[in-house]
């Protein structure tokens, strides 16, 4: 057999996905295995506003070995254990989607099933009474896992709010300690061989740097997998129609939270992510919906402190490529596709591709079969992504403005339209192979965007009322006093990671 190994790896642009993917190769891969150069211009810079995460960056962090304290104080970040929605159904209301278990599941039925039948009997509490990282993020505390035996405390599921500058430039710390190679410039040409693969970059200073397989993290612009490759571009604008965004980072207003907050505005939403150093901020419209001034303005008169830099706008498109991965060429962060931060998963996205990528790591043959199935997987990671965001957009009673008139009355994807009629019925969610978010994200976004099931599940029916009022105040109580039991966040950080004053 041959030995058709992949020599050297290009990687171009740094940022976020750009030091993740050099981070995570240089870790696996080895610098004995291949060579990996990145390749950069501090001229273009980094969207840099990535700076919420979901549970699942814990896989990436330990797969690079972090030492977290390190990494926290390193990054400026603060824990997430959920997201607030705020006036989503309707202006008013609020509700969390918390990361981890919602109550404790009975004989194979999820917890929330018997709620639904309690709660329409009046017998039950808030939901967010039954979950502890909800009641942590309603009183600002946070704590790690235990070793608690069958407490709630044993599996607590966090991630992170960070400086996504900080972030990039840790990883690449460790990336250039591993043996990557960064070097600065920027793409002026790509060569093609004949075959259509790619064979080179040359940079404005004239050099010319040659690689087996290149991994395009250029941004919106695709330098290598668009511009050069042509592989187009799905656009889901008719259903996730935002646009835009401007961003600013704010001083601090009191101790940080420990949730991302979201508030719905009249023709998109604003985000509250909250750091050790500052607060970032943005407002995601439709600009069909609202002018950049009037966005501007009211990102500007939501703020909880002084505004520390001038506004930021981002224009984008989101959507995916038609493919990922495309001959020599493999697309990774805005270079791939732009989900719009709603549910923190961009960071995911680039992390789970790394982690495909591994799975179907190609020789110079570049097998058609391993690159049309990561294509299929990523697809349809994006595609289920896509379906969980529209969620939001359409389950909704707000009728104050033209563009959320069109969000709720719009039509929506198949799958997403059988996941709310069948939740409609009898409180079940089908999870369809393995999709990211679980039933519990599910359930949580759909009953706080006010859809409400007309039964639940006939198992539920095997236990007495009394007995399931029995067992829901025993898990309530139980919650209640592992939330007494967990440290204030800023108390938490201050005894483990605080980051140094900047």
């Amino acid at each position: 057999m041959q030995n058709n190994k992949i020599n050297k790896i290009l990687i171009l642009g740094g940022g976020t996905a750009g030091w993740m993917a050099a981070a995570a190769l240089s870790k696996v891969l080895g610098n004995d295995f291949c060579q990996i150069q990145l390749v950069e211009s501090e001229q273009i810079g980094t969207v840099g506003v990535g700076e919420a995460t979901i549970p699942q960056i814990q896989l990436y962090n330990q797969l690079l070995g972090f030492d977290e304290d390190e990494f926290v104080r390193k990054t400026q970040a603060t824990f997430k254990l959920g997201i607030q929605f705020v006036d989503w159904d309707k202006p008013g209301s609020s509700y969390f989607h918390a990361f981890g278990d919602v109550g404790k599941d009975m004989d194979g039925v999820h917890f929330y099933q018997y709620w639904l039948k309690m709660r329409a009997q009046g017998k039950a509490a808030h939901i967010d009474e039954y979950t502890l990282t909800a009641m942590a993020c309603h009183e600002n505390r946070f704590m790690r896992s235990i070793d608690a035996g069958n407490s709630p405390l044993s599996n607590i599921a966090y991630a992170f709010h960070f400086d996504a500058g900080l972030y990039a430039k840790y990883l690449r710390e460790l990336s250039e300690a591993k043996g990557v190679v960064r070097t600065e410039g920027k793409v002026v040409k790509t060569n093609l061989r004949e075959d259509g693969f790619i064979h080179s970059v040359q940079l404005d200073d004239g050099n010319e740097y040659q690689a087996d397989f290149f991994i395009d993290c250029s941004g919106f612009k695709g330098v290598l997998i668009e511009e050069a490759l042509q592989t187009g571009y799905e656009d889901w604008s008719h259903w996730l129609p935002c646009d835009r965004a401007v961003a600013v980072p704010c001083a601090s207003a009191g101790e940080p939270w420990s949730y991302t907050r979201s508030t719905a505005r009249k023709a998109g939403w604003q985000w509250r992510i909250p750091l050790q150093n500052r607060i970032g901020n943005g407002h995601v419209y439709c600009s069909k919906y609202m002018s950049d001034e009037e966005a501007t303005q009211i990102l500007l008169e939501n703020l909880d402190g002084e505004a520390l830099a001038e506004p930021k706008l981002l224009r984008f498109v989101t959507g995916k490529r038609n493919k990922s991965w495309n001959k020599n060429c493999l697309a990774l962060g805005l270079a791939a596709g732009f989900m719009e931060p709603l549910e923190s998963t961009s960071i995911h996205l680039v992390q789970s591709a790394l982690s495909k990528l591994f799975s179907f790591f190609p020789n110079k043959n570049f097998d058609q079969e391993d690159i049309d199935e990561y294509n299929r997987q990523i697809d349809f990671e994006y595609e289920r992504i896509r379906d969980f965001l529209i969620l939001h957009y359409y389950a909704t009673e707000r009728n104050d403005s033209p563009f959320w008139d069109y969000c709720r009355s719009m039509p929506v994807p198949p799958e997403l339209t059988q996941k709310i009629e069948q939740f409609k019925r009898n409180g079940r969610i089908a999870r369809f192979n393995n999709e990211m978010f679980n039933d519990l994200s599910w359930f949580e976004v759909m009953y706080g965007q006010g859809i409400r099931p007309e039964s639940y599940h006939a198992l539920v029916d095997a236990f007495s009322d009394e007995e399931l009022q029995r067992r829901l105040d025993s898990i309530k109580s139980v919650v209640r006093k592992s939330t007494d039991y967990m440290p204030g966040h800023q108390e938490f950080i201050d005894k483990h990671c605080k980051a140094e004053k900047m």
